[in-house]
């Protein structure tokens, strides 16, 4: 009987953690993100993140970190987010949608990419 109740209670406690665990993963989730581009309300640490994750993608293929990392939209932080979907073989539309949001994330270092603390700003689909 007592074994019965220490395992009842190690089943609710493990629950209710993962319970707890996916709250805190659902209220930061990335696919709650909204589009930056032309026409979009930028949130100012969405674009950091855009130009530090695409600076990170054109240093690694001999472009060095052509973008300014200022937090401001602007024609050249559109053209440098079409030449990353350009190399993703993503539509080069110049909007950081849930696509070329995602791939951003993975592509980008992992200190500031990945669900890291662009994750919450950047959108993308996973």
């Amino acid at each position: 009987m007592r074994m019965h109740r220490i395992g009842r209670a190690a089943g609710i406690t493990a629950a209710t953690a993962l319970v707890a665990i996916g709250t805190i993963s659902q209220a930061t989730a990335s696919p709650s993100a909204r589009n930056i581009g032309d026409g979009y309300h930028n949130n100012k640490h969405a674009v950091w993140c855009v130009q530090h994750l695409v600076n990170d993608v054109a240093q690694r293929n001999s472009h060095g970190r052509p973008l300014a990392e200022d937090g401001l939209w602007g024609p050249r932080t559109k053209s440098w987010v079409k030449w990353y979907q350009g190399v993703e073989g993503l539509p080069r539309d110049g909007v950081v949608g849930k696509g070329t949001g995602g791939w951003l994330l993975l592509r980008g270092d992992t200190y500031y990419g990945h669900r890291n603390y662009c994750y919450k700003y950047v959108p993308s689909v996973f």
